[in-house]
């Protein structure tokens, strides 16, 4: 089941991501339900996500520099709250 509501991580995740990259597509995709009972998933959610951005900062950067950017951006939400984050990060032309 596919809602609109986000958490609290969920929502922080985005709201670092559009001030740190300007995006023309953002999805912060929640996906912690499908990890129940693996490792880093406590039963309280918000664990793991997957992020699918498209912003012109990507231009020119390889698929390390972008995850970097990302990271960077949820520095601190990483190391404390978010167990795994997969990164779909694309430049405007490969949209």
């Amino acid at each position: 089941m596919t809602t609109d509501l986000k958490g609290p991580v969920a929502t922080e995740i985005e709201a670092r991501l559009r001030a740190a990259l300007s995006p023309d597509h953002l999805a912060v995709i929640d996906d912690s339900e499908k990890h129940r009972g693996h490792a880093g998933h406590d039963g309280s959610g918000e664990s793991h996500f997957t992020v699918e951005i498209v912003s012109d900062r990507f231009t020119g950067q390889n698929r390390v520099a972008r995850q970097r950017l990302v990271n960077a951006a949820l520095a601190d939400l990483l190391a404390e709250k978010v167990h795994a984050l997969a990164i779909r990060a694309r430049a405007p032309d490969e949209a």
